[in-house]
C-alpha cells in the first residue's frame, strides 16, 4: 500500500480494496462482519454436565464439544479464530 501523494497519512488503495467506515454500517452489516471466519465458544449444560457450545461469529451454532480445547481445536481445525464468551 503506498501513501496518497496529496496527503502522505492517507494510504493510497489498491483497485480491489475496499474501506468503510465502521461507525457508518448498520447493525445487520456489522452481524456479518467475521462470520466465516470468527467462532465463539461459551460453556452450556448439557444434561446436567458442562459442555462447550460453539458459534459463529453471528451466532448461529456451529457444534458442542466436551471440553474447552477440543472446541478451540474443533475451530482452529476448520480455519476459524477462536474467541471465547463470558
Amino acid at each position: 500500500m503506498q501513501t496518497n501523494s496529496s496527503n502522505p497519512n492517507v494510504p493510497q488503495l489498491a483497485s480491489n480494496e475496499v474501506v468503510f467506515d465502521l461507525r457508518q454500517i448498520s447493525p445487520s452489516q456489522f452481524a456479518q462482519l467475521g462470520v466465516e471466519h470468527v467462532a465463539y465458544v461459551r460453556e452450556i449444560l448439557v444434561n446436567g454436565m458442562p459442555a462447550y457450545a460453539i458459534h459463529a461469529a453471528d451466532g448461529r451454532p456451529l457444534g458442542i464439544a466436551g471440553g474447552l480445547a477440543a472446541a478451540i481445536a474443533a475451530i482452529r481445525e476448520h480455519d476459524m479464530l477462536p474467541t471465547l464468551v463470558h
